[in-house]
């Protein structure tokens, strides 16, 4: 049996500040009220764990707010849990620390967005030490390429959003995620000047972010259905599981969803009881890679095919989910982020965090890399530049 002690854990906050906040990114209520707080900056958790063999892996935790109680929660809680112990007990590991918070019913939120990111640097401090990729450890690499959709074409006006995906479809792309959430008319003008300009050659997906009732995503999927869209993601908010179950059973449209959704325990509720037809679980929220394993073997007993959520998280998950993508035997298409928040400001945490290169190459695929561990390295001057206390 393979032995590696871990001996060191850290955690390094970065946020990057959002000057412009002028046009919502997506769907949110109170938007006005909240802007600042949920979009007002870029943020990542980094997370450091140190083998006794002096490698060092890497992960990250998906944070959209209060990077310090991530931090607390990671250095306080579940670094005292793994020091010392065998990184290659990852299971074990990862039992203990949900068991910490498992009487108090805190299965969902910060504390499994923390295991996540502690979880993503034991795997990557794995590879590293075998010398062999995460997709080898996970199981295998079931393809040499990763197909890609263009995510995600915010909100503009119908003719704005016409115009954009011309220049999507002149890098390559053939399919494309437009974030909805304005109204019915207006989305779904939006949806139809595509179809009308691009034809049937064009793959469009529409992305919600829980912005629609019941009733009103049942009328909107209904005319989505007509122009042939690929997935209606997240029409409803995560908690209305009967909503989901009627929303499934009503459309004919793929209703996707499991960014907002944490561990095998809630992918099993969206899958059982909201019968959803695509899970898109995000490795940095849903318990890390060795959660994230779980829930596509059992999506895959379902027939359930997997989409990976990238969102606004850094370099880190993407290289992360890149992994994912290439083990999963139920893969359906990669979550590639061509825009951030702001039109103004770009994301640096996805472009300047690492030392590789995650662009995606002609015909919208990703090349599947050949690695130690998830293969990444900082861009210290990123990194100094962006950190907080």
């Amino acid at each position: 049996m393979q032995e590696l002690k871990i001996t060191g854990v850290e955690v390094l906050n970065l946020v990057v500040p959002i000057t412009d906040l002028t046009t919502p990114p997506e769907s949110l209520p109170y938007y006005q009220e909240l802007k600042s707080i949920v979009f007002g900056s870029y943020k990542s958790v980094i997370v450091k764990v140190t083998g006794e063999n002096g490698l060092i892996g890497m992960g990250e935790c998906m944070t959209r707010l209060a990077p310090e109680a991530l931090k607390s929660i990671i250095m306080d809680v579940l670094t005292p849990i793994i020091m010392g112990k065998n990184a290659f007990d990852y299971e074990f590991l990862w039992e203990e620390m949900y068991a910490t918070m498992k009487q108090r019913g805190h299965y969902k939120g910060y504390m499994i967005e923390a295991i996540s990111g502690v979880d993503m640097a034991i795997w990557d401090l794995m590879g590293k030490t075998l010398k062999l990729p995460v997709y080898n450890l996970l199981g295998g690499k079931f393809r040499d390429e990763i197909q890609c959709y263009a995510s995600s074409i915010r909100f503009r006006k119908p003719k704005e959003v016409v115009q954009e995906v011309k220049n999507i479809l002149n890098e390559g792309f053939t399919q494309v995620k437009l974030k909805i959430g304005r109204g019915v008319e207006e989305d779904a003008l939006a949806v139809k000047l595509l179809r009308e300009e691009y034809g049937d050659d064009l793959t469009i997906m529409v992305d919600a972010n829980s912005g629609y009732t019941v009733n009103s995503a049942l009328k909107l999927g209904r005319i989505f259905e007509k122009y042939d869209v690929f997935w209606f993601e997240e029409p409803i908010p995560p908690d209305n599981m009967p909503g989901y179950h009627e929303l499934t059973q009503k459309l004919d449209i793929p209703i996707a969803a499991g960014e907002s959704e944490f561990t095998k325990y809630g992918f099993r509720e969206l899958i059982t009881t909201g019968n959803i037809d695509i899970i898109q679980p995000n490795v940095g929220r849903a318990g890390g890679f060795t959660e994230v394993r779980n829930i596509l073997s059992m999506a895959r007993a379902y027939g359930i095919p997997y989409a990976p959520h990238t969102g606004s998280s850094s370099g880190i998950t993407m290289t992360a989910e890149i992994h994912l993508a290439a083990y999963a035997q139920n893969f359906l298409t990669y979550e590639y982020m061509r825009t951030a928040w702001s039109h103004e400001q770009s994301n640096p945490l996805k472009s300047d965090l690492l030392k590789v290169n995650l662009d995606a190459q002609s015909g919208g695929k990703i090349m599947v890399p050949k690695t130690e561990g998830l293969g990444i390295d900082l861009n210290e001057a990123t990194v100094r530049k962006y950190l907080v206390a």
